[in-house]
């Protein structure tokens, strides 16, 4: 299984990428350079573990998504479900929501999404 857990800076640098992709690996060291303070070493050992991750791809010295940011948090929300509440969707919910009452708002686009699952339509 992939690890689509980020830290603080490697989700400042993906969202660089992800910003800017397609992108020229040495416009990325720029970017890099005058937004995060980094060196040149330090861009690409960064892009290096993040393309190894499955989620970027340096070819031919252009740097570009393998997958979206919306395709990669949605990837990071399963796989936090999966590890920390067994994939129980029910569970997690229960524990986001504490104890607290939902609105009538959230109890209703949570029923909204689950029709639109049962029937096979697109959600938003």
């Amino acid at each position: 299984m992939h690890n689509y857990k980020l830290g603080v800076q490697e989700t400042r640098f993906a969202d660089i990428i992800w910003d800017n992709a397609p992108i020229a690996s040495p416009n990325l060291v720029k970017v890099a350079e005058k937004q995060l303070d980094w060196k040149k070493s330090t861009t690409y050992t960064m892009l290096r573990r993040l393309c190894e991750r499955g989620i970027f791809k340096n070819e031919n010295a252009v740097v570009s998504a393998l997958m979206s940011r919306d395709e990669f948090y949605a990837k990071q929300s399963r796989s936090y479900v999966e590890d920390t509440f067994d994939g129980s969707l029910p569970r997690f919910i229960a524990a986001f929501f504490g104890g607290k009452k939902m609105s009538e708002q959230q109890i209703a686009e949570l029923n909204r999404m689950i029709d639109e699952y049962e029937t096979g339509e697109e959600h938003e």
